[in-house]
This record gives structure tokens, sequence and C-alpha cells, in this order.
């Protein structure tokens, strides 16, 4: 940046450059000045601009409290699992597993890399650097399986419902260990002889502590960290997708029609009830026109028939007047033909034979019955299709939540780690490069989160923690439920 400043009682000169200021001043005597002085003043001085030293806090609070942060949710977790009863399950020691590879990153990986980002120059040598990137990459790696190993034993546990009772700590020890070993591999692979020729230079002469940049190495390394990785997420997840929305759509038709059956049942029988109340008394003034006096039963004929219900009996008292309402044998379905045949036994007060009797009222009400069935059926339905869309909603909103978060850390970072050795030619961002180095890290801050925070056990664990137990028993009804 250059910088220069005249007047006419002085000339000033500044010159500056990025770290690197040299200012000259001349003050030349002026025409009315008391004091005739005449002075150069040279002076080369290396300093910080303030912007810098602002940019400088700022990156280095914001740092601390990303650190802070990730070793306090990876705690959380730790602390929740061994000592809640409830949370001493197989399937969450994939949890804690993670929970200390993240707090590992927290620990041993992110101080040296904050360190590194605040002084923009590796200062530490050779020897640390390998240890350091060695680090990264063992800890970071193995958080990034654990992913892996995690999606795995849920689609498994989602798929095959005797893999619940088949999980063991053997099962899962040996996730675990294939998790870390694999992780151990890839990290070590540079400290056996697997770097670039530029490495020492790089680390001595530039300051600059990256892993091997060998395009081998880099293409086994991506590939083995995060590109294999994130393939057998997308997979397994999406197929977990697939696999709930099949059952929750097959979970609501089955109560829904249920449902329907029992709302037809019971509006079916309803309506008969206040039918003939109100028939009853109507059939007394017509039945000279209907009783049969040496017939047991009589039918009402019509080509319309609705096949409604079970055998119900209905006893209503209505002018001294005992009536026995026979409803013949009912089915969910609905017939074309669209009548109720009903058969309606009388008592006869004279010399005490039964005698059947009909009602034309029936008729004119199946076809209300009709159509209030089919508004009963669409709004059953609309119902239904409500709360698939809302179970679907929620279990794609979990899964999405948890791959997205993962490809938004990481993948910014490993596009980069592969590009650089494959275009040496290439001028890479430092500022960019660290924001991605940094946004990786940042999914160890977010897995405790992301990881807990839909288990009602673990969120219920965490307000024990934090408020004690007697204070949240005495204000919650919360029951843990025991996990496999």
């Amino acid at each position: 940046m250059h910088y220069c400043s005249n007047n006419n009682n002085n000339t000033a000169s500044v010159c500056c450059q990025w770290n690197n200021c040299t200012a000259t001043t001349s003050i030349l005597e002026g025409t009315n000045s008391s004091n005739a002085t005449d002075y150069w003043i040279n002076s080369t001085s290396p300093q910080r601009p303030d912007d810098n030293l602002i940019f400088t806090s700022l990156t280095s609070a914001i740092l601390g409290v990303l650190i802070l942060a990730t070793i306090i949710g990876n705690v959380f977790v730790i602390a929740a699992i061994l000592l809640e009863r409830h949370l001493h399950s197989v399937a969450n020691y994939l949890i804690v597993s993670l929970a200390v590879a993240d707090l590992l990153v927290a620990c041993l990986v992110m101080p040296l890399g904050a360190v590194y980002e605040i002084s923009q120059r590796w200062i530490l040598g050779p020897e640390l650097c390998d240890m350091w990137t060695s680090s990264d990459v063992l800890c970071c790696t193995a958080s990034i399986l654990h992913l892996v190993a995690i999606a795995t034993d849920r689609y498994w546990a989602v798929t095959n419902l005797d893999y619940i009772h088949n999980r063991n700590v053997s099962r899962i020890g040996t996730m675990i260990f294939l998790v870390w070993a694999v992780a151990l591999i890839v990290s070590v692979a540079p400290l056996f002889g697997w770097k670039d020729a530029e490495f020492l230079d790089r680390v001595n002469i530039q300051q600059r502590c990256l892993i091997s940049q060998d395009v081998s190495y880099q293409i086994f390394a991506t590939c083995a960290t995060f590109y294999v990785p994130l393939a057998v997420i997308l997979i397994v997840y999406w197929k977990i997708f697939q696999t709930a929305r099949r059952r929750i759509r097959k979970r609501v038709n089955h109560q829904q029609s249920q449902q329907l059956d029992h709302s037809h049942i019971n509006r079916d029988r309803k309506m008969i009830r206040r039918w003939f109340k109100c028939a009853a008394a109507s059939s007394s003034a017509e039945e000279s026109e209907h009783i049969k006096e040496d017939e047991p039963q009589a039918r009402t004929s019509s080509d319309n028939v609705m096949a409604i219900g079970q055998d119900e009996r209905i006893v209503a008292d209505q002018q001294t007047t005992a009536f026995t309402i026979e409803i013949p044998e009912m089915t969910p379905s609905i017939t074309s033909e669209n009548v109720m045949p009903v058969v309606v036994n009388r008592q006869s007060p004279l010399n005490g034979s039964t005698v059947a009797l009909s009602s034309p009222v029936i008729k004119t009400m199946a076809p209300a019955t009709t159509n209030m069935a089919k508004t009963t059926e669409n709004a059953v339905r609309k119902k239904r299709e409500t709360l698939e869309a809302k179970r679907e909603r929620k279990a794609a909103k979990t899964l999405a939540i948890i791959t997205g978060a993962f490809v938004m850390c990481w993948l910014p970072f490993f596009v980069c780690a592969l590009l650089m050795p494959l275009r040496p030619d290439w001028v890479f961002d430092e500022t960019m490069l660290s924001v991605f180095l940094w946004l990786g890290y940042f999914n160890s801050t977010l897995n405790p989160i992301i990881y807990t925070i839909f288990s009602p056990e673990f969120r219920q664990a965490f307000k024990r923690l934090l408020c004690g137990k007697a204070a949240v028993n005495g204000t919650s009804a919360y029951r843990p439920r025991k996990l496999r």
C-alpha cells in the first residue's frame, strides 16, 4: 500500500509495505516560522496494522470458544452414558467412542491448529509438524468412520429385527476396533516414508505444516477418510429412509382402516337407533297395512341393498309397544344397491302373537347413509395422508440434518485436499483453506449435538447433570426406558 501527503509547511512521504514499513519525513522551515529547524527523520520498523491486530484477537476468541464448546459437549456425552444407568446400552458404545474421537480432536488437534492460525506460520519444527498432522488425520478419520459405523448399525437395526437381539459387546467392539485401525493406518503412513520430497523445505523454509502432498497418498487418504465413507452414509441413510417410509405407511394404513371400520359401525348403530325411535310412532298408524297376523316374519323387498354392521338388537319403549329390530350382519363394504333391509317384530297386545311390520322411512334414509360413508372415507383418507406426510417429513428431516452437517463440514476441505497435489499450478487462498479446515473441525462440535438431541433419554440425562437429579425428578414425569 502506498500513501503520500503534502502541505504548505511540511512535506511528508510515507511508503509502507505489509509488515515492513519505512517512514521518511521531511520538515522544511516555513517563511513565518520563529524557529528554523531543518532535519530529516528516517526510520525503518516492522509493525502490524491495527486491522490485523483486531482480526487476530477476533480469531483467537472464536477459536477458543469453538475448542471449549467441543470439549464440553463431548465430555457431557461421555459422562451421561457412564453415569446414567439407563444409557448403559451396547448401541451407545459407538456414541462413546465417537465422543472420545471428537474430544481428542479438541484436545490434541485444535489447540496447535489455533496457534498455527494466529501466528500465520509454523514455528514448531518438522517433528512436531509430523505429530500434529498424524494426530489430525487419526482423530478426524476416526470421527468420520464412526459416523459410518453408526449409520450401518442403524440400518441393520431397521431392516433386520433380529439384529437388535443379537447386538452384543463383541459385535460393536469389532466395529469400533476396525474404525480406529483404519484411521491409524491412514495417519501413520506418512511417518513411514509416504511423503512428498518437498516436506522438509515446506516446513523449514516456507514455515507451512501440511500433511504429505504426495499424489498417491492424497488419493488414498481422501478416499479412505471421506469419499468412500460419504458414499456409504448416503446409501445407508437413503435405504433407512425408504424402509421407514414403507413401515410408516403400512402402520398408518392399518390403524386408519381399523378406525374407519369402527367409525362406520358406531355411526350406523347410532343412526339406526335414532331412526327407529322416530319410526316407531309413525309405524303404529300404518301397521294395519303391513301386519300379517299368521306370518312369523315379513321383510321389505327392494332392489337396493346395503350391507352394514353386525347383529344387533335394540329395544325401545314406545306407547307400551316393544319393538325388536334385527339388523343383518355388517361388512365394511357398500354395494351398489343402497337400501338396508330391516325386520321389526312386534308383539300384538290382543292375542300375544308376534307380527312383522316394516317402515318406508328406511328407504328414504339409505342414500344419506351412503353419502355420509363416502364423506367419512374421504376425511379418513386425508387424515391418513397428512399423518404419513408428517412422519415422513420428520424422518427425512432427521436424516437430512445428520448427513447435511457431515457433508457441509467436510466436503469443502476434502475437495481442496485432493486438488492441491493434483493441480500444483493452482494457487489456493490460505484464508480459504483455513476456513475449510476449521469447518471440518466444527463437525466434532456438532456431533454430540446431532447424535443426542433427537434422543429424549440423552436430553433428560443432560438436565440431570446440569440441574441435579432431585430438581429434574421433581419437575418431570419422564421415565427413561431401557435401551438394548
